[in-house]
């Protein structure tokens, strides 16, 4: 998997995070980097949240 350092540099994921916070950066994350994909259980809560 390919690291996206400088995007990791510039979005470090907030101290205690709220869920929104977590959603948003992981997004976030998986659109720019692809280093590791989005946790299962925070994407279960996102397929809940935000239907397609």
């Amino acid at each position: 998997m390919k690291i996206n350092a400088e995007w990791h540099k510039k979005n470090k994921m907030p101290k205690n995070p709220t869920e929104e916070q977590r959603i948003k950066w992981h997004i976030a994350h998986a659109k720019n980097c692809a280093c590791w994909p989005i946790p299962k259980k925070l994407q279960e809560i996102i397929d809940k949240k935000y239907p397609s």
